[in-house]
């Protein structure tokens, strides 16, 4: 007889995965933990982390619908996390947590900005998630990714490099297509430079955050999904952001 599991699923996934059909919504958390974080903002990074974990798991619509993964860039390179699980490169597991049992990682501030590193690691991560989820007969709404950096794109030795530019004929495409939604923040100082790299990478979904408001940036997500959920067109999705960006949260309004 045929098995429905396909073999690429974490064995961990099975109980998860089949007793539960709804369709599923990928979100791709693109995290900068580089050194610049240091102090008092991955510190409000982790607990509006915290908080939001909480959330998504009283939040009926989301926690079974919604899948969380987790990419860092900062410390000893990019990393991809399942839940508080930092996860080896090796090994080919995947890093999306349902919502109902995600738990969130802590995060340290160190090392270099591998910002483009980091986004292909996402788009690689949303590809082989939506190719599992076929593979299980699922559907899927469009994903979701968030980039979040205060800084611009290095190389490994912390220089700035301009080869984030190969990336920008990858996310027309993508986004294009509907593969993903991207969404591009900045957050505490970052220059006017560092902005048009966001707003290169996400042309209507881009911001600059005074501060580290990642407590509004999460409930924008989750707001996002629930409107990717219900159907919603683009416009819905640019006044969610909309009054993100003026830190007047739609999800209040």
């Amino acid at each position: 007889m045929h098995s429905e599991y396909p073999p690429t699923l974490p064995a961990e996934y099975a109980d998860i995965e089949f007793e539960n059909n709804a369709q599923r919504l990928p979100l791709v958390l693109c995290l900068d933990t580089s050194s610049s974080m240091a102090g008092a903002p991955i510190q409000t990074l982790n607990d509006a982390l915290a908080d939001w974990t909480r959330e998504l798991h009283d939040d009926v619509s989301l926690s079974y619908s919604v899948e969380v993964a987790v990419i860092t860039f900062g410390g000893r390179g990019v990393g991809a996390w399942r839940g508080p699980q930092l996860l080896d490169p090796r090994t080919p597991m995947s890093p999306f947590v349902p919502a109902h049992a995600f738990q969130a990682p802590r995060f340290t501030a160190s090392g270099v900005t591998l910002m483009t590193e980091a986004l292909e690691l996402a788009m690689q991560v949303v590809a082989a998630r939506k190719a599992e989820l076929r593979a299980s007969g699922l559907q899927y709404y469009r994903p979701q990714i968030c980039l979040v950096t205060d800084g611009l794109p290095t190389d490994g030795t912390g220089h700035m490099t301009d080869s984030w530019h190969r990336l920008l004929p990858v996310l027309a495409e993508e986004q294009q297509a509907r593969r993903f939604r991207l969404y591009a923040i900045g957050v505490g100082g970052i220059t006017d430079r560092g902005e048009q790299v966001l707003q290169a990478f996400a042309p209507k979904f881009n911001a600059r955050i005074q501060g580290f408001p990642f407590r509004e940036l999460l409930q924008m997500m989750s707001a996002s999904a629930n409107a990717e959920q219900k159907g919603a067109g683009d416009e819905v999705f640019e006044k969610i952001f909309s009054q993100f960006k003026t830190q007047r949260p739609a999800w209040e309004s």
